[in-house]
């Protein structure tokens, strides 16, 4: 079954191009299925490259999908034109009173901060507390995973001496979950991170368990089963180039980067580099939609708690 979204959101030409599977407005209407209903709130600078990854990864999955953008109220991108975010995306406040299958929430470029110091972090836990009651799943990526993690069970984050940059291999720890099932022992992810939380941490904590980490990048993938939380730490989401577009634009600001490793061939910037991680994106994000399926009710109101309005939703970290 293919993703619904707008017919003119940018990103369409190139996911047609690759044969994502899409489907529009008018043929989904004619259709008698309940879309699962997922919400990606987009954190990232660049929110068309962004969005663009993540409707990729759920693209290929066999449900039909329809996906609602999300963007912080209280924080004004500066990399992404005005007229996109008003014409695709609403605010978490927007969407208050609905119900969602899943959320998925990006990293953000803000690793060297202290949460609190984030210009939106209130509204993310606003939104994080929402979504206990309003989202079956919710799926945290990169500094995403950080905040959340940290809210939801206070586990701070840690400043990294050197940035972890590159491609890592990762061993699965149990090849049984519904999260890793079908995935290789070892395989590759792309990492782009100044900070980790301590992985002693999150094995002291009773509701959560690591799937997936790395002797040379630490922690991967983390699920809380129970409360159907799932957070990646990585970018098992990025495109071939992403690690590039990022290698060049700090070269070409004069910082000096680190050349990521096992990316270039023969690390050489000059030669195409090589994506080796496609197969795991797309297992992974199947994965997830798959669980929920198995999992949400037909009627999204009949997830359990009872939600209360916007305005009251506790802040959990007061």
């Amino acid at each position: 079954m293919p993703i619904k979204i707008p017919e003119n959101l940018p990103g369409r030409a190139t996911l047609e191009q690759e044969r994502v599977p899409l489907i529009f407005e008018e043929r989904a209407l004619r259709q008698d299925i309940r879309p699962l209903q997922i919400a990606l709130l987009n954190l990232m600078p660049d929110k068309i490259q962004t969005e663009t990854q993540i409707i990729r990864a759920l693209g290929g999955t066999p449900l039909q999908i329809e996906m609602t953008l999300l963007h912080t109220a209280s924080h004004t991108s500066k990399h992404t034109p005005a007229d996109h975010l008003s014409a695709f995306y609403k605010t978490p406040e927007d969407v208050a009173d609905q119900r969602f299958d899943g959320m998925i929430m990006t990293g953000a470029p803000v690793g060297h901060l202290p949460f609190e110091e984030v210009t939106y972090w209130d509204e993310l836990q606003q939104v994080m507390a929402w979504a206990e009651d309003h989202v079956y799943s919710c799926f945290f990526i990169c500094w995403g995973a950080l905040a959340a993690v940290h809210h939801y069970y206070d586990i701070p984050k840690t400043i990294l001496p050197q940035k972890r940059f590159g491609i890592f291999p990762h061993k699965v720890r149990d090849p049984f979950e519904p999260l890793t099932a079908g995935f290789d022992n070892m395989f590759n992810v792309p990492v782009s991170r100044h900070t980790e939380v301590d992985a002693a941490l999150v094995r002291a904590h009773e509701a959560l368990d690591i799937l997936v980490e790395s002797d040379g990048s630490g922690l991967c993938l983390v699920q809380d089963e129970a409360a159907r939380r799932v957070f990646m730490f990585n970018h098992l989401e990025y495109d071939r180039e992403t690690l590039k577009r990022e290698y060049d634009r700090d070269a070409a600001a004069g910082m000096n980067p680190q050349m990521p490793c096992n990316y270039y061939p023969d690390d050489d910037p000059a030669q195409p580099p090589v994506m080796s991680w496609r197969a795991h994106r797309n297992l992974m994000f199947h994965n997830w939609i798959n669980m929920i399926y198995q999992g949400t009710p037909f009627n999204l109101d009949a997830l359990p708690g009872t939600p209360p309005g916007w305005d009251q939703v506790p802040n959990k970290r007061d």
